[in-house]
């Protein structure tokens, strides 16, 4: 933290030797939950200086269970917002919410399914008509995607109120997690990795940690959103193939409750299962978007009624403030 800090310091200094002191623009961007390994790359950039370069006094309002990152950005109180999944800012888009998807950090989406270990489930195909325990927010989101892809049922939904309890005494159950966390938390309890299902890796095709923006912000001042996302980018690179102490230590200073042990294996999971970078792809890839998966994440949910086909669901992400090399690349 005092390393970043100083880096900032020590740019700005030179900044008002040279003669070209400017004014930071002070912007606000919340994230979806409180502050953890899965946000380190915008910690980074923060104590590296990185929004500093870009004229940006960022401000991270991390989140909480009561955080509504939409109605955040409607109101105008922030000008950046965290999406916990594509459905967040086509959500946006059908309610009038004057604010899209600028970039996506997460090329795949964390979300899981575990069981503990067990001969009969291999796949998520194996889970069909088996209780699966769902938080109520997944049921109108990635549950329809299960739905479509595995034939589950509705009645197959069991009640989870992110209390690991009822999983961990129970050896048939199922139930829903973050790569990151829940798989931590399980082996802490009993001694061994649970059995992961990632949903990103059977074809899943929902975005995660989406950089939203403001519309007004990005008519009236294009380049502080285009100097956003280079700054968020470089703060991935850097914290992903970097040092990650700097972006660790505001971590912890705004959630005392992260570990080193826990950050440190939400790192190396977001390297090993390319949540950030896809696999064979370089680091000039972070955030990119592509048309083609926008369309068929938009398709499969008009056609199980989650939007109405005529929903323009172009109106929901731009591209237009990505580097060449990350809009270029094959979905």
């Amino acid at each position: 933290m005092r390393r970043g800090w100083l880096s900032a310091m020590a740019w700005l200094f030179w900044l008002c030797l040279s003669g070209n002191a400017v004014a930071l623009e002070r912007v606000v961007f919340a994230t979806d939950w409180k502050a953890q390994a899965e946000h380190g790359g915008f910690y980074q950039a923060l104590a590296k200086g990185y929004y500093a370069e870009q004229g940006l006094d960022v401000v991270i309002r991390q989140g909480g269970p009561g955080v509504n990152i939409p109605q955040l950005l409607g109101a105008g109180a922030v000008a950046f917002g965290m999406g916990s999944s594509s459905f967040m800012p086509l959500n946006m888009v059908r309610a009038g919410v004057g604010a899209k998807a600028v970039m996506a950090v997460f090329q795949k989406s964390p979300e899981i399914l575990m069981t503990h270990p067990r001969p009969d489930i291999k796949n998520l195909a194996d889970m069909r008509g088996k209780p699966i325990m769902l938080a109520d927010a997944s049921i109108g989101a990635v549950w329809v995607w299960l739905k479509a892809k595995y034939g589950f049922e509705d009645r197959q939904i069991r009640k989870y109120t992110f209390n690991l309890a009822p999983f961990l005494v129970d050896p048939m159950a199922i139930q829903q997690g973050y790569l990151t966390s829940e798989p931590f938390m399980y082996e802490r309890a009993m001694g061994h990795p649970p059995q992961i299902f990632l949903y990103a890796d059977e074809g899943y095709p929902s975005y995660a940690t989406l950089v939203m923006a403001r519309n007004d912000l990005i008519a009236a001042k294009p380049e502080l959103v285009r100097g956003f996302v280079a700054a968020t980018a470089k703060g991935w690179r850097d914290y992903l193939f970097g040092d990650p102490a700097p972006g660790n230590a505001l971590i912890k200073r705004d959630n005392p409750e992260m570990s080193e042990a826990l950050i440190a294996q939400a790192i190396a999971k977001l390297k090993t299962h390319h949540i950030v970078v896809p696999e064979g792809a370089g680091a000039d890839a972070i955030g990119q978007m592509q048309d083609a998966r926008w369309q068929a994440f938009f398709d499969v949910m008009v056609a199980h009624g989650v939007y109405p086909p005529g929903l323009d669901y172009r109106a929901a992400y731009t591209r237009a403030f990505l580097p060449e090399a990350a809009m270029d690349r094959a979905p």
